[in-house]
């Protein structure tokens, strides 16, 4: 059994990059940048109006009010080009070029427009509603970083600067299929001693949300030859197989023998964790092998930590790990004398500067109604407790 530190350093150092691909922009959206985006350009590039209202300088509103002379107009798109003397002022609209000569814009409310003349009603102060150029960004800073994750938020920066078509990282084919005589699909009435297969599922959306490229395989239950079969089919199209089930040491736990008798180098098979302690992590050929245990909260803790790991190093992703962050415990959480602990908790509102996070009452690791309702992996370190009050360490889901 080794400590989890030693099998994330394990994932990092097997987990080699794909390279990259280029594509639209607008099928970039979810996927890690595989170049720096540059900007072009300053931004804005020009003096720009923050508002609609009138141009002028700033000087000539100090008794005001005062009026001024209109000379031109200035757009979005339509500047007005010539320069601004003293006693004039150029109407101007939200996004228009600041004139030459002006130092400051008085909004359309504070102003009375007569023909050919404009009432500044009160004074002005310089640089006040312009946004500078070059404000927001210089020509030659880099925008977005290579390893970067293309969000609704930040895609439209690649387009600021002209990047019609962008680097990104391949996305790991991932293939997934549980294991075990006792699951069945989903669209079927389990018979006694069954269950509906939940992982596969689970894991197909937790790996596109990282990324991946998923392809779902069908159970296979407790038959070592069968198991074998899928396993070769599944990892010879894939860059990781994902298995759940059958890790453990029970007589129908097969996949690890399986992985075995296909000739595949075992990295680690048991890990200081709880849930997921009989996690297994290997390579067979140049795909990498999770054998996820088979009950849903620990095939997600071990998803979270490890397999996530491995699917964003291979896209080059900057962060590989969840946000981790500090939160005030709103009740006891118990760690295990070996192993550390993940444990399910819900957060609510900051209290002091600290998140709360409450503990949530879940009943095992099988526990998929008590887990569904968490937004945190708290950690508990072994041989320890949190009490109520106490600041514990969590990694947002």
């Amino acid at each position: 059994m080794i400590p989890i530190e030693k099998a994330l350093a394990i994932v990092a150092r097997k987990s080699k990059p794909l390279g990259s691909i280029v594509v639209s922009s607008h099928e970039s959206l979810g996927r890690i940048l595989g170049e720096d985006i540059v900007a072009d350009s300053d931004l804005p590039p020009f003096d720009r109006s923050q508002m609609d209202g009138f141009a002028l300088k700033a000087a000539d509103t100090m008794s005001a009010p005062v009026e001024l002379r209109i000379v031109g107009e200035a757009a979005a798109g339509k500047g007005w080009h010539k320069r601004l003397q003293k006693g004039e002022a150029v109407r101007i609209m939200t996004g228009g070029p600041v004139p030459k000569g002006a130092d400051s814009i008085q909004k359309v409310e504070l102003a009375r427009e007569f023909s050919g003349s404009v009432q500044i009603l009160e004074p002005t102060e310089t640089g006040r509603f312009i946004v500078m150029k070059g404000a927001e960004i210089k020509k030659g800073k880099k925008v977005l970083l290579k390893g970067e994750l293309l969000t609704v938020m930040n895609i439209s920066l690649a387009a600021a600067f002209g990047y019609s078509r962008l680097m990104v990282s391949k996305r790991p084919r991932v293939a997934i299929f549980s294991t075990g005589t006792e699951i069945v699909d989903i669209h079927k009435k389990p018979k006694a001693d069954q269950i509906r297969n939940t992982n596969s599922l689970m894991l197909a959306g937790l790996c596109e949300a990282a990324g991946a490229e998923v392809a779902l395989y069908p159970t296979v239950g407790d038959d070592i030859s069968d198991l074998k079969t899928q396993i070769k089919r599944a990892a010879f199209k894939a860059d990781i197989l994902v298995t759940t089930g059958g890790v453990s040491v029970g007589k129908y736990d097969l996949t690890k023998l399986a992985f075995r008798e296909l000739g595949a180098e075992i990295f680690f098979e048991r890990v200081a964790l709880k849930p997921g302690k009989p996690t297994v992590f290997g390579r067979l050929g140049q795909t990498l092998l999770f054998g996820l245990p088979g009950n849903p909260v620990s095939a997600a803790v071990t998803f979270f930590l490890f397999v996530r790991k491995a699917i964003l190093l291979m896209q080059s992703a900057l962060h590989t790990d969840l946000r981790e962050g500090r939160a005030r415990s709103l009740g006891s959480m118990k760690g295990t004398k070996e192993r550390d602990s993940y444990l399910p908790a819900t957060l609510s509102a900051s209290y002091e500067g600290l998140t709360m996070a409450a503990p949530i009452a879940w009943k095992g690791s099988s526990d998929i109604v008590g887990f569904s309702k968490a937004d945190a992996l708290a950690y508990v370190p072994r041989g320890t407790r949190i009490d109520v009050d106490e600041v514990v360490k969590i990694l947002y889901l």
